[in-house]
Formats: structure tokens, sequence, C-alpha cells
């Protein structure tokens, strides 16, 4: 049984575990959340990179944790070279699901791939350099937006998404040129997969959730099932710690508990 950690600077990595934990659910589990630096798309780089560096050195030493899955878009295009230098274990990063997305139009015959993701992952050469590779036949469509971090932090807390802000927010695909498949570039977004339903029709949702399961999955040299959980691997339970234990975490923690994980705790590095 491995030791697999979750890191994200928000809840985000819900989405990740998800797929992860329905592919490979007889292991052990830890989510660690930075929510005192949250969100991390308004971070500067060199801050990013040294927080991220300091803190999963020392909870990966501390938790002898076997795999790592940073569940951030930002933090994954800037941090996974300088954190893999530094640890001795799989780092899994996660990136937009461009490929994916190229694969659909294709196989339907349609040719208009939106991608929904922070500025910093829209504005990222890497970001555009996975495009010229997949999908330069294609016509792309980009949406830089925070507020969807932070709308799908307070759904986990108990609030009520505010439809009409997110209708306002996604204007731009309203029209009679939406995007035929939709890339969810950033983990937090799959966490309002069906308001975005509601809001845009019609248009396929693409996340990374999966091919991350796969990652791991062959990284851990086990086949990728994606089977029913069993009674069995339900009772076992994982561990959530966040960087700040304020009243909204606590909030969260109900969201934690119902993806199996147990009450929430502050890590300190």
């Amino acid at each position: 049984m491995a030791n697999i950690l979750i890191f994200d600077s928000g809840m985000g990595g819900l989405s990740v575990y998800r797929e992860v934990h329905r592919a490979l659910p007889a292991h052990q589990y830890f989510y660690l959340f930075d929510n005192a630096c949250f969100p991390y798309g308004e971070l500067g780089e060199a801050r990013l990179v040294e927080r991220v560096l300091e803190l999963l050195t020392v909870f990966v030493a501390r938790h002898h944790i076997d795999i790592v899955i940073i569940a951030c878009n930002t933090a994954s295009t800037y941090v996974l070279p300088a954190l893999r230098e530094q640890l001795h274990i799989p780092v899994v990063g996660v990136v937009p699901a461009i490929k994916p997305a190229a694969e659909y139009c294709r196989s339907k015959g349609l040719k208009h791939i939106g991608l929904l993701a922070t500025p910093g992952t829209v504005s990222r050469r890497y970001t555009a350099e996975l495009v010229q590779r997949f999908a330069a036949d294609m016509q792309i469509s980009m949406l830089g937006t925070t507020e969807l971090v932070r709308m799908a932090e307070d759904k986990l807390a108990g609030e009520t998404v505010n439809i009409s802000h997110l209708v306002r927010i996604l204007t731009p695909w309203r029209g009679g040129d939406k995007p035929d498949a939709l890339v969810l570039g950033c983990t937090h977004f799959p966490l309002l997969a069906n308001e975005l339903s509601q809001c845009l029709p019609k248009v396929h949702l693409i996340d990374s959730g999966e091919a991350i399961a796969r990652r791991v999955s062959s990284l851990l040299l086990q086949p990728f099932t994606a089977k029913r959980i069993t009674e069995q691997t339900q009772q076992l339970s994982g561990r959530v710690y966040c960087t700040e234990l304020t009243a909204k975490a606590k909030a969260q923690s109900l969201a934690f508990a119902k993806e199996g994980f147990t009450l929430i705790s502050e890590f300190c590095v």
C-alpha cells in the first residue's frame, strides 16, 4: 500500500483525487492544501517555487510519502523541475487536457476547443506549445479567470454558486461561437462541472483527472481499473492537512469528510 499525496493551494485537487482513488482505492491518501497562500494563480513565480519546495520536502519526509501529485496547473508549470531535483520519489503534475480535447473533436468532426484556466496558465508558453503540438489545426479560444477558483472553494464550503455571475464570466462563449469541447485547465473547475454545463449546454467538458490516474497507476506498477470501490477499501480513510486552520478551512473539512478523509489538521513547517 502506497502513501499518495495530493497537493494544491486549495480544494481543486479533490477532482484529481476522485479519479485516482477510483482507479487505485487500496492505498493511503494524504491531501495537503496551502490555503495560507491561496490562490497560487496570484502568487509570483519565485515565491511559488520557494513555497512549494519548503512545504513538500518537509511533508514528504515527515509522512513517508511514496508519490506526489501536484494537483494544480499553475504549480505544475512552475515547480516540477525544481521539485523533482529535491525529492527522490515520483512527482506527477497536471497540464491542460489539450491533446484529449483535440482527439475528441477530430473523432466528431468538430474544430473549436475552448480553454478555461487561470490567467497564468492561459498566458504560459507551455500552454501555447501544447496547442501547437496537439491542436494546431483547431480553432482555439482561451479564457483566464481566478474567480471560478473561489467559486469552487465556496461551493465546497456549503455556499450556493452564483449562476448569474458565472454566466457573465462565460459571456465570450455564450454566443454563436461557443466551443465544441471545453478544457477545464484548473483542477478546481471540474468541481463546477454541473454549473458549467448549465451555462454552456451541449459543450463537452474535458479535464486531466483520468490521465493523471493512469500515470499514477503506471508509476505504482498497477493496472488502471477504475473499478467500483469495494466495501473493504471504503474503510480506508485519508488524512487532510491545511497550512492555516481558519474557520473556512474547518467548514471545508465537511467536503473532505464526504470523500472519506478524516478531520482536518494544520501542517506547519
